[in-house]
């Protein structure tokens, strides 16, 4: 492991074994994980302006240290002025290491910035064990600067894990310091 990554130290000496006690597992493999994290910027307004896709991009590689990959319209919906194989967003899907440093950074940099934050939503869960957030700006992460921004985007992050319920998985969450609303 070339870059020591707090988080992940964090959870192989103190949460994991926390986990094994909590909920009475005899293997450590079926101890809850991180499988990986899913960010996903819906972009509408790039099927009139090619160069927001370019933008939002750059912006979205910058957070998560990733390329991102353009997602594009299924179908064709008239009402939406849309056809399929238009870009209508990005997605970034973040394992290993990067995984571990950007959740680190949206816990401990990125939430704390939010304005009137109270803590993450406790029901987003899916039932499956894993976790869906969202966000209103990206100007929250340390590595947008306000001069950067030419519109305000959002964006949408999906943590998967491999715990079988959603109790569990919360209680991954919680360990790894999700400040869940109380």
């Amino acid at each position: 492991m070339p870059l020591e990554v707090a988080l992940k130290k964090r959870y192989l000496e103190e949460i994991r074994p926390e986990l094994m006690k909590r909920f009475g597992y005899d293997n450590i493999m079926a101890v809850p994980r991180l499988v990986k994290i899913v960010v996903n910027q819906g972009l509408g307004e790039a099927k009139e302006d090619s160069r927001i896709l370019e933008k939002a991009g750059k912006e979205l590689a910058a957070i998560t240290g990733q390329q991102p990959a353009i997602t594009r319209a299924k179908k064709s919906i008239s009402n939406f002025k849309l056809r399929q194989g238009m870009p209508i967003g990005l997605r970034v899907t973040l394992r290993g290491d990067r995984m571990w440093i950007f959740a680190e950074k949206l816990i401990h940099i990125a939430l704390p910035r939010i304005r009137d934050f109270r803590g993450v939503n406790p029901g987003a869960f899916d039932g499956r064990g894993n976790y869906n957030l969202g966000l209103r700006e990206q100007s929250i992460f340390p590595e947008i600067t306000y001069d950067m921004v030419d519109a305000v985007r959002g964006m949408d992050i999906a943590v998967v894990t491999t715990a079988k319920t959603d109790e569990e998985a919360k209680a991954l969450l919680e360990l790894l310091g999700f400040p869940f609303r109380k």
